[in-house]
């Protein structure tokens, strides 16, 4: 290799850790609610006789939302429209989403009234002037009040006072527009000719059809000059959050369509430190097994891959932060399992750097080992970035069709995927180049790592197994799994969480240990026989509890009913989902998972033929029913975290079958006349190390996420543990027997043999 290129590669490296490094020590994570605590509520617009809540009438309500939102006193809310007609509302810190989404989602219909007088009964329709009939605030029945004099629009400022000069208590101080101002004065010096007592020396403020406010106009006010000055005072007897809510609907205005709300999610500060703390210590201990392992298996190669190893971490994390990417717990999933996948371009360079070594041996002695590595480097690239591309294509679905949190895990899993290829194949290159050039290294070639094929590979070039001739028996028994997996999904049946059904998914944190069954006995007799409550943690102090009903109602009965049964208790999260959205969430994960089969056999259609394609997805699709019906016998939930784990399913699955498939391609290239059967064979010998190592990787890591990561994580690592063993053993057992059966019965056209085509070996292990 040239010193010029060299040179540039070890200038693109270093500018490149240089940078992650700053932007690490200088950029604060952006961490979701789910990880710094807050509440998460998702509003629908909704049309009305006369507006559309198209995606302008949305805009406009966030704009009015937004002022609400600012009245409430949030650090750092977010607001932001998501598709046409609805509305993600974040508000860090708030642990009470009553209150928010009381404030927030009121139309806010604010009118000034004069009163006319009292009535005995309310009129069922409103007169043809407009004159309407409200209850009296204070007492005393019913006031008749005229049309609308103003309106909030005339309203300049509201702003929350607590009026020690009078004691009135807590207030709301009014500012009118120049133009409502005059109006103000009008109506005020109307009410002011009326005598002492009398109704119609009343003004009426009115919100959202209830009248919040009925003053009467002070002895002072002249009649027909009225109030000057623009301002005013709504009293009620407020407390301070009645007043600060009020305020803000005032100032914010009214909304131009309604809304509702169709998701809302809260989690306590203490819970998202747990998960912070959880996931950065199974990151630590999978990243230090990796290493140990790689360091075990490839020595002096393995310590350099662990160094770019942690540089992966700095990387990854550092373009997470710039991009402001918001970091949520499936995301920093997403982040520590990357650090399991990443070490898999290392495994591939370095088992072929193996290979290259072994036959350079066979002719002559190695006196550079960087020649066999170049070399490797350069034929593993094709099999890095096709394995690589079937994991970026499942991520990228997930963040087309996921919402909240998922997503997250979509963003940093590409970004990991993407920093893993530039630290092996650039910054493991450099190291590795560097230390095979010293002259102590090259004088202990097995200090290396690079000097012998392994006991495993050894192993298997004696003897290799036959296992193609067994084709039949690797399909019965595939067969017999499919067979389980489907009767679990048709018998017990996959139950779907809140997210995908609708309804109400609670966890709350208790004073003393809970037993399951009282707490499902209290449930069931607060009036909900068919909830599904689950004790979780290792003391038994956490309750989880899942309704179909969405109400305040409902959530304060079963809280006053667990209340009874184990003590004082606290929410630690709380996620309502509405049936709508349930199933418009269902659906798009259906679709995620077909757009997956179809994205994957396209692209492999392409890289590889129709048969080697069919094979691959087949066993993908093998890996992730067995998945699914696995959940379904174990009666764990189906929600968007499983959705997430079964889409990198999806992309480790192909990623494996990739590999094997690449080197049996490679094989029938040059083998002759060899039954493609015994190719077929060579190719399982010859990749199997790899599997088992990069297998080892992910396992380290997602073992670590299962202990350590909580419960929230527990189910995300079972379904990825089933995923990564699955996988490993359908490429062997069953996309290279099918492939094989495939391509016996459709042979490729014979090329010519006055223009061989060029050998374009992808590499491999």
């Amino acid at each position: 290799m040239p010193s010029s290129a060299v040179l540039r590669r070890a200038l693109l490296a270093l500018a490149v850790v240089a940078l992650a490094l700053w932007t690490a020590l200088t950029t604060p994570p952006r961490l979701g609610l789910d990880l710094r605590g807050g509440t998460r509520i998702v509003l629908e617009t909704r049309d009305t006789p006369e507006v559309r809540a198209d995606a302008a009438a949305t805009d406009r309500a966030l704009e009015v939302l937004r002022k609400r939102v600012d009245g409430l006193g949030v650090a750092e809310p977010s607001l932001a429209r998501s598709g046409e007609n609805r509305i993600v509302v974040e508000l860090p810190g708030l642990r009470d989403p009553r209150e928010a989404a009381e404030v927030i989602g009121r139309t806010a219909q604010l009118t000034v009234h004069a009163v006319t007088g009292t009535a005995a009964a309310p009129a069922e329709h409103p007169a043809a002037d407009g004159t309407r009939t409200l209850p009296d605030p204070d007492g005393g029945g019913l006031l008749v009040l005229a049309p609308p004099a103003l309106t909030g629009d005339g309203v300049k400022s509201a702003d929350a006072v607590l009026d020690t000069t009078t004691a009135r208590g807590w207030t709301v101080d009014l500012a009118f527009r120049d133009g409502a101002a005059a109006d103000w004065a009008r109506l005020t010096g109307a009410a002011a000719c009326a005598p002492a007592g009398d109704p119609a020396r009343r003004v009426a403020i009115v919100l959202d059809d209830r009248i919040v406010s009925a003053p009467a106009v002070q002895a002072g006010v002249t009649c027909g000059a009225g109030i000057t000055g623009g301002s005013t005072q709504i009293t009620g007897g407020f407390s301070a959050d009645e007043a600060r809510d009020l305020a803000a609907l005032v100032e914010g205005g009214a909304l131009p369509v309604p809304v509702t709300t169709v998701e809302q999610s809260t989690v306590g500060p203490t819970l998202g430190a747990e998960a912070i703390r959880a996931s950065a210590l199974a990151a630590v201990i999978g990243l230090a097994c990796t290493g140990l392992f790689v360091i075990a298996v490839y020595r002096l190669l393995g310590l350099l891959a662990t160094i770019a190893l942690l540089l992966y971490g700095l990387i990854s994390y550092a373009a997470v932060v710039a991009l402001g990417a918001t970091l949520t717990l499936p995301g920093l999933a997403g982040f520590v399992l990357a650090v399991g996948i990443a070490v898999d371009a290392n495994v591939l360079v370095f088992e072929r750097a193996r290979e290259e070594y072994a036959a350079l041996a066979r002719t002559t002695a190695v006196r550079d080992p960087r020649r066999p590595l170049a070399t490797a480097f350069g034929r593993a690239w094709s099999a890095v970035a096709d394995s690589n591309v079937t994991t970026l294509l499942a991520a990228g679905l997930l963040f087309a069709f996921a919402t909240g949190p998922v997503k997250g895990f979509g963003v940093t899993l590409a970004l990991g995927v993407l920093a893993s290829m530039v630290t092996a194949m650039v910054i493991t290159r450099l190291l590795a180049d560097a230390a095979l050039a010293l002259p102590a290294v090259r004088r202990r070639p097995a200090l290396t790592g690079m000097a012998g094929l392994g006991r495993l590979r050894t192993r298997l070039n004696r003897r290799a197994p036959r296992l193609m001739a067994r084709r039949r028996r690797w399909f019965a028994g595939s067969a017999v799994l499919l067979l389980a997996a489907l009767a679990g999904i048709g018998v017990r049946g996959v139950e779907f969480g809140v997210e995908f059904t609708g309804g109400r998914d609670v966890r709350y944190a208790a004073t003393r240990p809970v037993d399951a069954d009282a707490a499902r006995a209290a449930v069931a007799e607060a009036g909900f026989p068919d909830a599904v409550v689950q004790t979780t943690g290792d003391d038994g102090r956490d309750v989880t509890v899942r309704v179909g009903e969405t109400g305040d109602a409902a959530h304060d009965r079963i809280t006053e009913a667990l209340t009874t049964a184990a003590g004082p208790v606290t929410v630690e999260r709380d996620d309502l989902i509405g049936p709508s959205l349930g199933g418009e969430l269902r659906t798009h994960a259906l679709i995620a998972l077909g757009l997956a089969v179809a994205a994957q056999l396209v692209y492999l259609s392409v890289r590889f033929r129709w048969t080697y394609a069919t094979a691959a997805v087949a066993a993908m699709v093998q890996d992730v029913l067995l998945v699914v019906g696995l959940f379904a016998w174990l009666g764990k939930p189906v929600d968007s975290v499983f959705l997430a784990a079964l889409l990198t399913v999806v992309g480790y699955s192909v990623n494996d079958s990739v590999v094997v498939l690449d080197r049996l391609r490679e094989l029938r290239r040059k083998g002759g006349r060899i039954p493609l059967a015994d190719l077929a064979d060579r190719a399982v010998a010859q990749t199997l190390p790899r599997t088992v190592n990069t297998g080892m990787g992910a396992l380290f890591v997602l073992v670590a996420l299962a202990v350590l990561g909580g419960d929230t994580l527990a189910d995300f690592s079972v379904a990825l543990l089933a995923g990564v063993v699955l996988g490993m053993a359908s490429t062997v057992f069953t996309a290279l027997p099918l492939a094989v059966s495939l391509e016996s019965g459709n042979p490729p056209p014979a090329r010519p043999a006055a223009r061989p085509a060029p050998d374009r070996t992808g590499a491999v292990v």
